[in-house]
């Protein structure tokens, strides 16, 4: 029994050293790939928001217009729509911001 249990823990060690491994860079040609779908991804959910907002107001015009023939008046709140994105701010480089060690003479 004790030997099934430390061949189990074993294994288990082995099979999880490779999780450990550092993987290399990928490829200057992935990273654009990989780049490309995301600016990709990107253009699909920004269409996709525009839609849903589309929609949105579509439903709410049959629900005002569903209302109004009842007699009942509703006023949607007016909401703004949302501001843009700030720039990222630059990012500093670790060797510029680190001050370099005195030479010694």
């Amino acid at each position: 029994m004790k030997i099934k249990k430390i061949a189990l823990i074993l294994a288990l060690t082995v099979t999880t050293a490779g999780a450990w491994a550092k993987l290399p860079p990928p490829s200057e040609e992935a990273a654009a790939k990989a780049a490309e779908a995301k600016v990709k991804a990107a253009e699909t959910a920004k269409a996709e928001g525009e839609l849903l907002g589309k929609y949105q107001d579509k439903v709410a015009q049959k629900y005002i217009a569903e209302q109004k023939a009842k007699g009942i008046t509703v006023k949607p709140t007016p909401i703004a729509p949302p501001a843009p994105p700030a720039a990222a701010p630059a990012v500093v480089a670790p060797a510029a911001a680190a001050p370099a060690p005195a030479a010694k003479k």
